[in-house]
């Protein structure tokens, strides 16, 4: 199993963090056949961005990051706050005040080696740290939406077509107590 280590991001983390940000979401877009969606690709670039900012800002208040790497580099990520606004909005505030966990990204070539469960484990550590009962989370990319129903089942939220046709968001409200990986 791939050695990794799982901690909070330093200031001195950022810019490495925001070139992470540009390589996994541009990656994730072209596989998902979404590359020539050019300026979503930065408006999430820079959305992400803008959540580690925050994260430095108030010290993990409003958006708390975790990062992990292997041999000093950065290869995944996961954050929570509060839930954003296409979940608030797509529910009709049934989970505007839930806890989101989002920005679940890890490198292509560490994906399928545990580092996302490992990323979730300790953020799910963390939640029920400070008794969060539960959290939603959130996405529009299918193979994203393959993991997260294999784990936590039919999401709570279906928008069909949200993204065009064929192209759904999800939205799952999970229990904090009781996931496992």
């Amino acid at each position: 199993m791939l050695k990794v280590e799982i901690r909070r991001p330093k200031i001195e983390d950022q810019e490495e963090l925001n070139q992470f940000f540009r390589t996994v979401l541009t990656d994730t877009f072209a596989r998902e056949g979404l590359a020539d969606l050019v300026e979503d690709i930065e408006a999430d670039i820079e959305s992400k961005k803008k959540y580690l900012q925050m994260d430095f800002e108030t010290s993990g208040e409003k958006r708390y990051f975790l990062i992990a790497l292997t041999k000093n580099k950065i290869i995944g990520t996961i954050t929570c706050g509060n839930a954003n606004e296409l979940i608030q909005e797509s529910t009709n505030g049934a989970l505007r005040n839930t806890i989101e966990i989002g920005t679940i990204y890890v490198l292509s070539e560490y994906q399928r080696q545990g580092v996302g469960n490992q990323l979730l484990a300790e953020m799910l550590k963390t939640l029920m740290a400070r008794e969060i009962q539960e959290f939603c989370l959130d996405s529009g990319f299918k193979t994203a939406q393959t993991i997260w129903k294999k784990k936590f089942g039919e999401p709570e939220y279906w928008l069909k077509d949200y993204w065009g046709q064929g192209q759904d968001h999800m939205i799952w409200k999970i229990p904090t107590k009781g996931v496992y990986f």
